[in-house]
């Protein structure tokens, strides 16, 4: 089955809307969603009357949707602020019971894939869904969420003859659902001649929600079609996927049912064109100047286009020459947007070295094996941390593009944003938002500093670390495993509000991608996982395990150590877990913290921290179900098992570790020691 591409629009960008990112998935299994997108508008609570209005709704949408004429359905209920407003409009194709079944299927589906969130939007290949307690049914312009698949399989076919024929399908497909079809809704196919291959056809399918004014939903379209070669170029299928209007074509028959525009083939090369009707053939007796008109032309035009492409090669020659050669070369990916997203962050050296007065020793912010961080000031006042690479890192110009490439895809405000890149004069420097309290160890383990962190502040640390996760592995158009979650990566803003920073270490996974194997294990130990320690497997469980150990640090004001030479007797997950199993967990909590600090919430965080940290990575919860835990009262947890490499104070009794001053992580020349924050290598792979 053919692999495809899937990716997320921006809501701005719409109607005429540009890609943002693409990556490689394989085609969802018959029935799957094709892809799901969870809104930050707010969360409910389980057995809430938001929940309850929501259920209400997924018992009437689906036999409304299915009953109408137009396969299209939308609905409210409840009062604010409980109120639910939902949308659902299947495939024009479909039949009324598959119609039914798909959006009762996604009400369920939407609710698992985006647990306790007030706002959801999912995707199948019947049919679409979205709920919210925002109005979204007031306007048709849609809010801009798209879904981009693409069919990975190149045409044989001349490429720019292809996409034109292509277009001209979708164009006419599109008018035919704007003016002709009552359900917003047209397919159409058209042959495609070749001078080799025969008269293969293209089938194209297009749709808008039904409610939408004709005009409106030919704009819906066109905003989409238009850009159909940037997106699907030399592809042999692909659609594009919105809550209000949507397109699809292939070079096979997808919908069921015949053609509503069946367009002639276009000529390819095999014959001259028809001349247009209204062209009037040349006067009686111009032949013979027409004949010299041509001899004279063919003779100039050849000398003319020669002289032009000397001159131009010339001048591309003496601008290469003069360009000065102090700027280091990015050897661009060849996706056209990412090459945008990489020009749109580079800095100049000076802008950097004026920002930052030449790097002067009193703007230092800190230093590890990476090389040096410099507090700076740009033109218009806005501060920024200077990441200065050093000569000896590992990091080359290649691997910065595609970490690059990664990060500054990634927007929430849980994550630390990228600014810029300077690449010059040897020179490897990267710009971050600053953060005035620096990192979360500074401050947690500093004794002096450490009260500094009430209970209030340290649990809003644990909820937005646990958001920004959740991000990074369900919520974003990328799926990235961190590999390097602990303390020193989670900067601290003026509010003591935390920043996820640091992808020196970060993988991007397929969205059907659950786990991956390396021989070069890398991160920082106490945080890794055993099943990546010891095998060198990791997943967004290996993450959960690094954010369990630091919600026991943050509870506790302890480092989780695991080295002999350690002020602690024995690691922080077996000092833990054997209070816990005692009843004495609260004599190991932080006693910087106030008296007031509510025990039962810290316990809760030590309950969820020791979840996280089980051994067998299936019994470690997601992190949407972790940000659910910790901001529900109602939901209840399950009894932990016993941590990963929880050693019992009685004896040599251990579980998953190695005598070892580094436990767990082989020591053979396949894998390469670390320093904890050294920046390394991202690595992008296909799905």
């Amino acid at each position: 089955m053919a692999s495809h591409h899937r990716g997320r629009i921006p809501s701005h960008l719409a109607p005429a809307a540009a890609l943002l990112f693409a990556f490689i998935i394989a085609l969802p299994a018959s029935g799957d969603p094709l892809g799901q997108l969870c809104g930050n508008s707010g969360n409910f609570t389980a057995n809430s009357t938001y929940q309850a209005n929501i259920r209400r709704l997924s018992a009437t949408l689906p036999k409304n949707a299915s009953s109408s004429p137009t396969l299209f359905a939308t609905d409210t209920f409840g009062t604010l602020p409980d109120i639910v407003y939902a949308l659902a409009l299947c495939r024009g194709d479909t039949s009324a019971a598959n119609c039914s079944q798909c959006v009762a299927t996604a009400f369920q589906d939407a609710q698992q894939r985006c647990p306790y969130n007030q706002d959801a939007t999912i995707f199948y290949d019947p049919c679409a869904l979205r709920f919210s307690n925002q109005n979204f049914l007031s306007s048709t312009n849609g809010d801009g969420t798209l879904l981009l698949l693409m069919n990975t399989q190149n045409v044989s076919a001349p490429v720019k003859v292809f996409n034109a024929a292509v277009g001209v399908l979708l164009n006419a497909t599109a008018n035919y659902a704007a003016a002709n079809s009552s359900r917003r809704f047209g397919t159409g196919e058209e042959g495609f001649e070749t001078v080799d291959k025969g008269t293969p056809k293209i089938y194209g399918l297009a749709q808008c929600t039904p409610d939408m004014a004709p005009a409106d939903c030919q704009t819906c379209l066109q905003g989409i079609i238009k850009r159909m070669p940037e997106f699907f170029s030399g592809k042999q299928g692909g659609r594009v996927l919105g809550l209000r209007c949507n397109y699809r074509y292939e070079q096979y028959r997808f919908f069921n049912g015949p053609s509503l525009l069946q367009l002639p083939a276009p000529s390819v090369g095999l014959a001259p064109a028809p001349a247009p009707a209204n062209v009037k053939p040349p006067p009686v007796g111009g032949g013979s100047t027409g004949n010299r008109t041509a001899r004279i032309l063919a003779i100039t035009l050849p000398i003319v286009a020669a002289i032009l492409a000397a001159v131009v090669i010339c001048l591309y020659l003496w601008r290469r020459k003069s360009k000065p050669a102090r700027k280091a070369s990015l050897s661009y990916p060849t996706n056209p947007e990412d090459i945008q997203s990489i020009d749109s962050l580079i800095l100049d050296l000076s802008t950097l070295r004026a920002a930052t007065d030449n790097f002067d020793e009193r703007n230092k912010l800190g230093e590890g094996g990476f090389g040096v961080v410099y507090k700076g000031i740009l033109p218009d006042n806005e501060e920024i941390a200077v990441k200065r690479l050093s000569q000896s890192s590992r990091q080359g110009i290649e691997e910065l593009k595609n970490e690059l490439v990664l990060v500054a895809k990634l927007q929430h405000k849980n994550l630390v944003r990228l600014l810029g890149v300077c690449l010059e004069e040897q020179e490897k420097l990267l710009a971050y938002e600053y953060m005035p309290n620096k990192s979360l160890d500074t401050i947690l383990f500093d004794p002096d500093r450490s009260s500094q962190l009430d209970w209030g502040t340290r649990f809003r640390i644990v909820n937005g670390i646990a958001r920004g996760l959740q991000y990074l592995h369900e919520d974003s158009q990328l799926k990235i495993i961190h590999r390097d979650l602990k303390a020193s990566n989670v900067l601290l803003d003026s509010e003591f509000n935390p920043k996820i920073s640091d992808f020196g270490l970060a993988r991007l996974f397929g969205s059907d991608q659950s786990h991956d194997v390396t021989n070069r294990v890398v991160g920082t130990y106490g945080y890794m996982a055993p099943e990546y320690a010891m095998r060198g497997n990791y997943s967004i469980k290996s993450d959960v395990f690094s954010f369990g150990v630091l919600i026991l640090e943050i509870v506790t004001g302890k480092r989780n150590s695991v080295a002999y030479d350690s002020e602690q007797a024995v690691d922080l997950l077996s000092l833990v877990w054997e209070h816990w199993t005692m009843g004495t967990i609260v004599e190991i909590m932080d006693s910087s913290m106030t008296s007031h600090s509510p025990g039962d919430q810290m316990l809760k965080c030590m309950h969820i921290g020791l979840l996280c940290v089980q051994e067998d990575p299936a019994d470690r919860p997601m992190m949407s179900v972790v940000t659910v835990m910790l901001s529900s009262s109602t939901v209840s947890l399950q009894a932990p098992s016993r941590p990963a490499f929880c050693i019992q104070k009685s004896g040599m009794d251990y579980s998953g570790m190695h005598t070892d001053p580094y436990p767990g992580v082989s020591h053979s020349t396949s894998r390469s020691p670390m320093s904890p924050n050294e920046v390394s290598i991202t690595e992008l792979e296909p799905r």
